[in-house]
């Protein structure tokens, strides 16, 4: 019998394509389009998107789904994302967006089903129900997939996940797909092209506050610490300026006391700049060695940078950088064993 998959259909080239290689393969493909959340003040062009993938769904000849997944979304995406903006952190809606909908929701739904797969148009690669960095990789997405269990990659697929970017447009244009030409799209999972703080102070309020350098010395202000993360070089306004001005960066906040601080020299041995860093909500992917060499990302297309990892207990361990680096609390850590990732994590 054919295997069944469910491919989230966003209405992009990259989903479009997974679905055309699937059915390629011999599966039984359905398209999913996932709707999701949308504050009123924000112009959505979720209509347009959701017509894009029906067309590529009527191209290819397979059945063509939407799911409703607008309050799992709400919940687990936005309404965590302003909590944690109110504690002075500074979370991953992409994260929470493949945790709590597209392999959270959307996977449970189909699995209920009845179905085989899902399948997504990540940047990644499944390999014997490990995850792998994409082959692409100025495209590799693995750092957002970090929470996703061995049980939930035993039935997910990544289709485009061993291709490039370039293969994957003529890819597009071979099967003929509305979406061969489309732009990608940009932005956060469910924001597109907003200013994040633009959105935040929708439901946070502002608060004046002052900027100090590393002398202590007020040179600006800002509209509220929270909105502030660390490594910022925008979000506050110097007023104490020279002519040979070089950019200032949050190297340090004080959200008791609503203070940023901010230095011309990013590396600035603030509190901020640490090289060991305790993270919690850890998720293990593959066997850890103490005082072996591995890689981590503290962001999304961010440098691997070399470490070195330390269990301290069941729930929490310390990734210990080579050199001295910024990361902000509730950020994600994703550690890699060459190619593979090995665990994620949240900063405490």
């Amino acid at each position: 019998m054919k295997k069944t998959v469910f491919v989230g259909m966003s209405g992009g080239v990259d989903s479009s394509v997974s679905a055309a290689i699937l059915k390629d393969q011999g599966y039984d493909v359905v398209g999913v389009f996932i709707r999701t959340w949308h504050p009123d003040f924000i112009k959505c062009n979720e209509e347009e998107e959701r017509m894009d993938a029906m067309r590529v769904a009527a191209h290819l000849d397979i059945p063509f789904l939407t799911f409703d997944l607008e309050k799992e979304y709400k919940k687990g995406v936005v309404d965590y994302m302003i909590e944690e903006y109110k504690k002075g952190r500074t979370p991953n809606p992409d994260v929470m967006c493949n945790k709590e909908v597209k392999f959270g929701a959307f996977l449970k739904k189909a699995l209920e089903m009845g179905v085989d797969y899902v399948a997504t148009g990540h940047y990644a690669q499944n390999i014997k129900n490990k995850l792998v960095k994409g082959k692409d990789e100025s495209k590799d997405q693995s750092y957002f997939l970090w929470t996703l269990k061995k049980e939930q990659l035993e039935k997910i697929l990544f289709p485009v996940g061993h291709l490039n970017k370039t293969e994957v447009r003529k890819l597009a244009e071979k099967y003929k797909l509305p979406t061969a030409s489309k732009k990608d799209s940009q932005g956060i999972c469910f924001l597109g092209d907003i200013d994040l703080k633009d959105f935040l102070k929708h439901y946070i309020k502002t608060k004046p506050g002052k900027v100090l350098n590393e002398k202590g010395e007020e040179v600006g202000i800002h509209d509220g610490a929270v909105f502030s993360t660390l490594g910022e070089r925008h979000g506050f306004t110097i007023t104490k300026k020279t002519p040979n001005d070089k950019p200032y960066y949050v190297v340090g906040k004080d959200i008791e006391k609503n203070i940023l601080y901010v230095s011309q020299d990013r590396n600035q041995k603030h509190s901020g700049i640490l090289k060991n860093y305790r993270i919690e909500n850890i998720n293990f992917l593959g066997e850890i060695k103490e005082g072996k060499s591995y890689t981590a990302q503290i962001r999304y297309h961010g440098e691997f940078l070399p470490c070195q990892v330390k269990i301290l207990d069941k729930d929490k361990i310390e990734v210990i950088f080579k050199k001295p680096t910024l990361v902000a609390s509730g950020q994600s850590i994703v550690v890699y064993d060459k190619e593979f990732v090995l665990l994620g994590g949240v900063v405490i």
